[in-house]
């Protein structure tokens, strides 16, 4: 094949990732990048540092691991050097399964059931209907499209809102800033799977979380930046908010002393809800480094102006 492919993956052993790529693309040479390796064709990256991309100048693409390409889109990148994210690779099957726990545990009264075992009371909750729980999922895209189709499964309203129209079977559509007010009323549990851009950071504020449902609940797996953490603690407290599951923050890790980590109404995990599959990214990213090297489009070619 002739190519070369550089992995820049800080702080991890590039070993099974190096091992993987040249399995799959045993024509190439597959090297972990240093400062002042010889340039190379493709580069597959999380978090590289600016000296990565100032220094690889022939690259034709650059692969990201995972989803969020926020981090990539923060270095100084050439004009015509294409940013290609994951698809999928096994993430949205995880996120559906985090979003439904965290729903579940909320809407059947799981926390409040744990809080009882442990003080040795035994007391049974009236059912709650459905209906009054609608899901608002803000992100339609393949992970927020999985998350929506498992909700759907077991019988909640679900909304959706996005940038851009979409049509998704059973699921109540609203796009654009102008339906954002319309989508956050009519939503009790909102789940965040937006990806952040200038214009979703901080979008979940005391203005717009304010104008959900009475009693509503955050779920956020997108990104920490999306969300005024203090905002949300003063809603929560005012009785606005039932509460919120958060598996991304501010600043990562989680401070020690942080209120969420003793709030009873928080509950958190940390950054685990869609975690990179090995396996099934480098499938794909050799998959697309063949398609793109015979002429062919790819999927998830990030749009600079979106920042995604």
């Amino acid at each position: 094949m002739g190519l070369h492919i550089s992995l820049c993956h800080p702080g991890v052993d590039p070993t099974p990732w190096l091992a993987g790529l040249r399995a799959l693309l045993p024509k190439a040479v597959v090297s972990a990048w240093e400062p002042g390796a010889e340039p190379a064709d493709y580069g597959v990256v999380w978090a590289p540092p600016q000296q990565f991309i100032d220094e690889q100048l022939q690259l034709k693409a650059v692969f990201n691991i995972g989803a969020g390409v926020d981090k990539l889109l923060q270095l100084r990148l050439p004009v015509g050097l294409r940013l290609v994210r994951l698809d999928d690779a096994g993430m949205a099957v995880q996120m559906a399964e985090y979003v439904c726990h965290a729903l579940f545990r909320h809407y059947r009264a799981f926390e409040t059931y744990e809080q009882q075992a442990r003080a040795g009371y035994w007391l049974q909750r009236p059912p709650r209907p459905r209906a009054d729980f609608p899901v608002g999922i803000m992100g339609m895209g393949v992970l927020g499209q999985r998350v929506a189709q498992a909700v759907q499964q077991f019988d909640f309203p679900v909304r959706g809102w996005s940038r851009a129209p979409r049509d998704v079977p059973g699921v109540q559509g609203f796009h654009g800033v102008g339906a954002l007010d319309a989508f956050l009323a009519a939503t009790r549990v909102l789940v965040c799977l937006l990806p952040l851009t200038p214009d979703t950071r901080n979008i979940l504020c005391r203005a717009t979380l304010s104008r959900l449902q009475p009693a509503a609940y955050v779920i956020n797996v997108a990104r920490g930046a999306l969300l005024v953490e203090d905002d949300l603690l003063a809603l929560i407290d005012s009785g606005h908010l039932a509460g919120a599951t958060l598996d991304v923050f501010q600043s990562e890790p989680l401070a020690p002393g942080h209120p969420f980590w003793t709030h009873p109404c928080v509950q958190v995990t940390p950054h685990v809800s869609a975690q990179t599959l090995e396996s099934d990214s480098l499938a794909q990213i050799a998959g697309k480094i063949l398609a793109l090297e015979q002429g062919q489009s790819v999927a998830g070619i990030v749009d600079r102006t979106r920042g995604y």
